[in-house]
């Protein structure tokens, strides 16, 4: 099977995946009558959002390998945005900020577009962390300052550095596996989001014990273990889209849905730290983006890598 039957196939399954689910919404509504049912409202419109973002990474996709950047580019935009609209930035911060947003955000993917592996991997974690305490000093405003500029890198790291590595796996020169490496972001993305989603359906199905109440009470250890379980049978089913066999896509899944429940879980704690529920109301019935990318952040840096040094030479 080519590359490119390989990605309609795909994308067909999860198509048709998606039509299922708003078929079982459309009934569902029905079945109220007509009365308001905000579990059903909230599943409906969940799958209207999961409609548009399909969508919009099949252009991407047809766009080849600039889209895909471009798309990633903006959701970075648009998730630091988020990230930021909940820390205690200063005026004397705006320097800082502007080029966040203007310079190193565009710079690391122009990085990731070019295929300059060794600067774009260090790119954020030592020049921008550098260079970025001295813009903001620069200001002479010092209160608060360690703490402005934590929250700064932070942000950077979760926002840029960690989310550029999705569209980082199109560089990725694996032998035999050539013109498929757009596939590899369909595994990520489909397991660390199948993985979510199974996740609640087993906690609402079976969840008894909280892993972290004061976090996320909506977590729980009946949840976590059949999410990440069937999840990872899933990144098994998988294997045929990667370059992995089929005890490898499984080991690779466990790894990155336990990334993505951790990651899930710090991000609560930062919420939970700023008082509020969601990141955004970008997308309905996701929150913001942050909100939906929150487990994909960390496990795309460590499924990047462990995929470059095992299978590249």
């Amino acid at each position: 099977m080519t590359a490119g039957e390989q990605t309609l196939a795909l994308f067909l399954g999860v198509l048709a995946v998606l039509a299922l689910a708003s078929t079982v919404g459309w009934v569902l509504s029905r079945r109220d009558g007509g009365q308001t049912n905000s579990g059903v409202q909230n599943l409906n419109a969940r799958i209207k959002a999961w409609w548009v973002m399909v969508a919009l990474l099949a252009a991407a996709f047809l766009c080849g390998t600039g889209g895909v950047v471009l798309l990633f580019a903006f959701a970075s935009f648009f998730a630091l945005r988020e990230f930021l609209t909940l820390t205690e930035t200063r005026r004397g911060d705006h320097w800082a900020l502007a080029a966040m947003f203007f310079v190193v955000l565009p710079v690391q993917y122009w990085l990731i577009f070019i295929d300059w592996y060794g600067l774009y991997s260090i790119f954020v974690p030592v020049y921008v962390f550098l260079l970025l305490p001295i813009v903001a000093v620069l200001r002479a405003d010092t209160t608060r300052f360690m703490v402005r500029i934590a929250e700064m890198q932070w942000g950077l790291m979760i926002c840029v550095f960690c989310l550029s590595h999705v569209p980082a796996l199109l560089t990725l020169d694996i032998p035999g596996y050539e013109g498929r490496e757009l596939l590899l972001i369909c595994f990520l993305v489909l397991v660390v989001q199948s993985s979510d989603v199974l996740q609640y359906v087993f906690g609402k199905l079976f969840g008894r014990r909280k892993v972290a109440p004061s976090l996320s009470p909506s977590k729980t250890w009946e949840g976590l273990v059949g999410g990440v379980a069937s999840a990872s049978v899933l990144g098994g089913a998988l294997w045929w889209i990667t370059p992995f066999t089929i005890p490898q896509a499984f080991g690779m899944a466990v790894v990155i849905t336990l990334l993505g429940f951790f990651g899930g879980l710090v991000m609560s704690a930062i919420k939970r730290d700023r008082g509020v529920k969601d990141w955004g109301r970008m997308i309905e019935g996701h929150g913001g983006m942050l909100d939906r990318l929150d487990s994909v952040v960390f496990a795309a840096p460590i499924f990047f890598h462990l995929t470059r040094y095992w299978f590249t030479p």
